[in-house]
């Protein structure tokens, strides 16, 4: 036995390598002279907050107030997992209409409370923590006294802090908007809050992701806007970046092809030297002409006006043509749009001071803020996610030497809204996020008609039964159930796993493979947006075989035949008896074939049972 008070160098050394006291991770600064004991900006990690479950909520109540408050026992009450997972009613439905166009003006954005140059630091924190408070407060009082349901907006002050930032900063406030639904991503208590900051500041909505949208399409939008009020601009920034991948890939091939033909123009010259040497004498003369007729040339140009130039007179002077300046339904492209942000530059005199415009670009996360920016600066400038929310902190970019870009990040307003789903189904919140899949999923299903899901997918949903209306929508259980089995996505139990079909098809949707287009105020959604169903062969109806279709009748006598006659069966002979004439031999042997291998038969197997029995859906 060891003695309790010896002590050995190997205790010590395990005792060093498996404890598991913390050890102190700063022992290499103790020598430096450059510490990094300020704030780490470049670390700041900031996480947008729509949703908070009640105990969450109350803790960040209790950290804005800076007041401590006593647990209460509250009355617990039961909620029925079945009510309200489906869709509004047609009278809710009239309710929530009613309520978003009475009571517009009740929702608003929290405002910057004043400041100035005496303002301290901690009193302009404390200051716009009690605002935001108090804007939280009327909003909770506006849901449960007039009864309004509101979408789940931003709850993190550090976002709308920013917004303040970039509204200040920005000459032109430009509010992106998904061109599928520009009404549900703009916020006009936005464009108010501009003007209070400075009524010189001018707004501008940019629809983006308009390649989705037909001209006439286009068009309605831009009357529509046009009776508002309100300047717009069509614009898809993904068409943008085909189109500099396309001029990239074509400006690579020409510098190829040069290289090659300077390289070719080198080896002649070589070989030319002499008789170019001959040729000086007789061409300097000939040469003088043209230097002389060339320079006139370049004079007559320098008078003349570019197409750019040109363009920029017309896009300047438009307000001198028309007092109310008419929206184009035109899609821009990339020089386009950056020549509409620069006809701006006109309209303030700080330009002249500052050198340049500020453009700010605001939205809803997921409406396409940073794809823009790369669009136009042809570089990816800005980090870019199909999760809303991507960009954390505003920036500031040039895109010409008269415009610079503020990008802010993605912020969810309070708005009306008929259900949670229907922020899901626009890409507001995030998919992969969602606690709810059968919500969202029935809202699509109403939007989409059946035909063109089953078209687009390739899959077969199992039609009304009998007694219910052959009209009806599927329901979301039908159509993930019906993707579920057709792409493999199964649990563990043998159960299709509905949850994960809904987010592919819930992505297809924001995506735009499942497209659908909101039509403007005045005009009926059904002629706004027509679905285009994928043309498919027609099938060819066949008849069935003869033998299928011929009933066998058996008589008294065949099955007594049969019955009673006793067919010779030996050892290690196959043999099947058959009910039928008694001349029939039922001897498989004897004819010496073997049918379980006789392959042509099974040539088909492996076809799809849904499409042999097709005709009998149709």
């Amino acid at each position: 036995m060891n003695k309790k008070k010896k002590t050995s160098l190997g205790r010590a050394l395990i005792k060093d390598r498996f404890s598991k006291k913390g050890r102190r991770t700063n022992d290499s600064f103790l020598h430096t002279a450059e510490l990094n004991d300020g704030y780490e900006w470049a670390r700041l990690n900031l996480q947008s907050v729509t949703e908070e479950d009640s105990f969450q909520d109350f803790l960040s109540t209790a950290q804005l107030a800076g007041t401590e408050f006593q647990a209460e026992r509250l009355n617990i009450t039961f909620v029925n997992p079945k009510v309200g997972v489906g869709l509004l009613s047609k009278e809710e439905f009239k309710k929530y209409e009613q309520n978003k166009i009475e009571k517009k003006d009740l929702l608003k954005i929290p405002r910057r409370p004043k400041w100035n140059e005496n303002t301290t630091t901690e009193e302009l924190q404390t200051a716009e923590r009690e605002n935001f408070l108090e804007w939280r407060r009327n909003l909770a009082v506006l849901q449960e006294e007039e009864g309004i349901t509101l979408t789940p907006y931003e709850k993190n002050l550090d976002f709308w802090r920013q917004l303040w930032r970039v509204v200040e900063r920005s000459d032109v406030v430009v509010q992106i908007l998904d061109a599928r639904n520009p009404l549900l991503f703009r916020c006009e208590d936005l464009e108010k809050y501009v003007h209070e900051v400075d009524p010189e500041k001018i707004n501008v909505l940019l629809l983006n992701k308009s390649d989705f949208l037909t001209e006439e399409q286009r068009r309605a939008w831009a009357q529509y806007f046009d009776d508002v009020g309100i300047k717009i601009a069509f614009f898809s920034a993904k068409d943008a970046a085909l189109e500099e991948l396309k001029e990239s890939d074509e400006e690579k091939e020409a510098g190829v092809v040069s290289e090659n033909s300077e390289k070719l123009v080198e080896s002649d010259n070589e070989n030319s030297d002499g008789a170019d040497d001959v040729l000086e004498e007789d061409n300097f003369s000939e040469n003088n002409d043209s230097d002389s007729d060339e320079n006139s040339s370049y004079k007559s140009c320098e008078n003349e006006s570019s197409p750019e130039d040109n363009l920029e007179d017309l896009d300047l002077n438009t307000d001198t043509v028309s007092e109310k300046e008419r929206n184009s339904s035109k899609l821009l492209g990339r020089e386009e749009l950056i020549e509409f942000f620069r006809s701006f530059t006109k309209d303030f005199d700080s330009v002249e001071s500052k050198g340049h415009v500020t453009i700010g670009l605001v939205g809803y996360p997921n409406v396409g803020k940073s794809s823009t920016i790369n669009a136009l600066l042809a570089d990816k400038k800005v980090s870019v996610s199909a999760t809303p929310g991507k960009t954390k902190h505003f920036q500031t970019l040039y895109l010409r030497k008269d415009v610079m870009l503020c990008d802010c990040p993605g912020l969810v307003m309070p708005s009306f809204v008929s259900t949670k789903a229907e922020m899901i189904l626009n890409g507001i919140l995030p998919i992969d996020q969602m606690r709810d899949h059968v919500s969202p999923t029935s809202l699509l299903v109403t939007l989409i008609p059946r035909s063109v899901i089953e078209s687009e997918y390739g899959i077969m949903i199992p039609k009304p039964l009998e007694g219910e209306d052959p009209e009806r929508p599927p329901t979301s259980e039908e159509l993930l159930n019906s993707y579920a089995y057709c792409r493999g996505f199964m649990t563990q139990n043998g159960q299709p796993d509905n949850p994960r079909a809904s987010r592919y098809i819930l992505k297809d949707f924001v995506t735009g493979r499942l497209l659908y287009c909101f039509a403007p105020p005045g005009i009926a959604q059904e002629e706004f947006h027509k679905f285009k169903i994928k043309n498919k062969k027609p099938s060819q109806l066949t008849a069935p075989a003869a033998r299928a279709v011929r009933v066998t009748k058996v008589s008294g006598d065949d099955l007594d035949k049969a019955f009673f006659n006793k067919n010779p069966k030996g050892v290690h002979q196959k043999g099947i008896q058959k009910v039928g004439p008694a001349d029939v031999k039922s001897n498989v042997a004897a004819d010496g074939s073997k049918p379980w291998k006789n392959h042509k038969e099974k040539r088909n197997k492996k076809e799809k049972l849904r499409r042999v029995y097709r005709y009998l859906d149709e």
